[in-house]
């Protein structure tokens, strides 16, 4: 009897699990005037979809780490700023400078000042 509740109760973990992981995906680049996205818009959305968007939602609307969405440029106005918090963390959000390379945040930061904005 234990082991059939535990089987359902890890099945219905699993698919909770994994529609909260699907539920959606970050913001498309928009293109540029030569038709295609911007590179580096592409690799900030990626890494934002891996990294941050469990934490900040896939459109940046907030979850369990603050909404960014219309906010980040209110927040920090100057983005340099902005990618010292990415770096080092901040309260309860872990510091990515020792996984992600100094590319990949300013990346980040482009992608949440220029498209999720």
């Amino acid at each position: 009897m234990r082991t059939r509740t535990f089987r359902r109760l890890a099945t219905v973990l699993a698919v909770v699990l994994t529609a909260v992981s699907c539920a959606g995906s970050p913001p498309e680049v928009p293109a540029g005037p030569d038709g295609l996205p911007d590179p580096v818009l592409v690799v900030g959305r990626d890494v934002f979809g891996a990294r941050c968007a469990s934490c900040h939602g896939s459109g940046g609307g907030g979850g369990t780490g603050p909404r960014l969405a219309g906010k980040v440029l209110e927040d920090y106005p100057d983005a340099a700023d902005q990618a010292v918090v990415i770096a080092d963390g901040r309260q309860s959000m872990p510091a990515f400078g020792g996984t992600l390379s100094d590319e990949e945040i300013e990346a980040v930061v482009r992608y949440t000042r220029e498209v999720l904005s």
